[in-house]
């Protein structure tokens, strides 16, 4: 593995989370990176390179070329590049990952990942159009045949409602996991309690109230064994992250606040067996990024990973190595994963409470880490925070994530 020169994280911003139809992107984006600017006292003219995520812009409202430019040139962002990409859900880590790679490579010593959505919309169809290209639309059958496949033997009652059609993708690896080593859907209910009992300590959340796991097990039923309070909503928001050499961090004067980049990997996955769960793409991401950061899961304090539904965090949860394989759901209900317990995960409330705007979700997990890392995170504040993980997918291919990101953060000195 080579080894780079460290990266650092000058400052970091974001919107708060919600559906918002009077909003425009451009305003979001706005917010965001004014507060990630401040944060790190910087100008727009000190960044030398800009990489904007989006997932659906051009389908729901049409910008279907420049979104990056339309959205950050009045900002004041002149000559330097700017580049736009689409990654499905996990854009921002790879707007991230593209940011760190420039300065990797010298070629910046400053540059700015921003990732952004609008999911409020009334042309519901359009929208449900978007996350049907989430995977292959050329055989869409196919798709959940493989699917069907994946949880086979499992039982899957019909249930009727409005739903995104990754939620019955979710049941299906759901299913699958409970087959293969027994876990329940008291413990998905679990992890959900815990995340919106998270979210009553941060004010960036879409939602921000407790549910008992009885309440979460009497929501409205999506695809078994997932009901609504173990799901992300739709959601509308912007996320930047502002990312320096050593050298960038001496010209802007930040000092104390930064945070290290310990590793940021990007992977594709495998054709692996569907039983051979430790060759999941996550896992992959994660084995690479611990030994690009030289420690192991043990080393890490607290997590942010993608839970789009409560399986998402059990299965993330086991590929960091956070917890061993097929105890994701054991670990939750013994109250390891929440604030004060061994390794707290989603300490922002997740994506099931802070929202998923597909796009900034991923620097929405990074703003989260750093506010930790700083110590400033209030009552939901991690004690003794020094090292954390991120994990963001997105998009589906074959019976997995088509990518992944997995980013290990350290506070400076670490």
């Amino acid at each position: 593995m080579p080894k780079f020169d460290p990266v650092y994280i000058a400052g970091v911003g974001m919107t708060k989370f919600g559906l918002y139809p009077e909003r425009s992107i451009k305003a979001m984006v706005r917010e965001a990176v004014e507060r990630c600017l401040s944060d790190a006292s910087a100008r727009p003219s000190d960044v030398e390179g800009l990489y904007f995520g989006n997932v659906g812009q051009a389908v729901i409202e049409g910008q279907a070329a420049a979104p990056g430019q339309i959205a950050l040139r009045p900002l004041g962002f002149e000559t330097a590049p700017i580049t736009n990409l689409e990654n499905g859900c996990a854009s921002g880590s790879s707007a991230l990952w593209l940011a760190v790679m420039q300065i990797r490579a010298g070629m910046a010593d400053i540059a700015l990942a921003v990732g952004t959505e609008k999911l409020s919309t009334d042309d519901v169809a359009r929208r449900e159009s978007l996350f049907l290209g989430g995977f292959d639309v050329h055989d869409r059958e196919g798709v959940f045949r493989e699917l069907a496949r994946f949880s086979e033997g499992t039982d899957s009652p019909s249930i009727d409602g409005p739903r995104s059609a990754f939620m019955d993708i979710y049941g299906h690896w759901a299913r699958a996991h409970m087959r293969d080593f027994g876990s329940t859907q008291e413990q998905l209910a679990t992890i959900a309690s815990k995340n919106h009992w998270h979210s009553t300590m941060n004010p960036l959340c879409q939602f921000q109230r407790p549910f008992t796991v009885e309440e979460v097990l009497a929501g409205r039923p999506l695809a078994y064994p997932l009901t609504v309070p173990m799901c992300s909503p739709y959601s509308d928001g912007a996320a930047a992250t502002l990312v320096c050499s050593r050298r960038g961090l001496e010209k802007l004067g930040v000092k104390t606040s930064a945070v290290t980049i310990r590793a940021l990997v990007q992977v594709s996955g495998t054709d692996r067996d569907y039983r051979d769960w430790d060759r999941h793409i996550t896992r992959l991401a994660a084995d690479r990024a611990y030994e690009e950061a030289s420690v192991s899961p043990a080393d890490i304090d607290f997590a942010e990973v993608h839970d789009a539904t409560a399986f998402g965090e059990l299965l993330n949860a086991e590929n960091l190595g956070l917890v061993p394989r097929g105890e994701g759901g054991i670990a939750a209900m013994k109250g390891e994963t929440r604030l004060g317990g061994r390794i707290p995960i989603n300490p922002s409330g997740g994506l099931e409470s802070r929202g998923h705007p597909l796009g900034a979700t991923g620097l929405a997990q990074v703003h989260e880490i750093v506010t930790q890392l700083r110590g400033r995170a209030g009552e939901r504040q991690i004690e003794g925070a020094r090292l954390g993980i991120t994990e963001n997918g997105g998009g589906l291919y074959g019976i997995e994530e088509a990518a992944a990101v997995v980013g290990i953060f350290a506070a400076r000195g670490e």
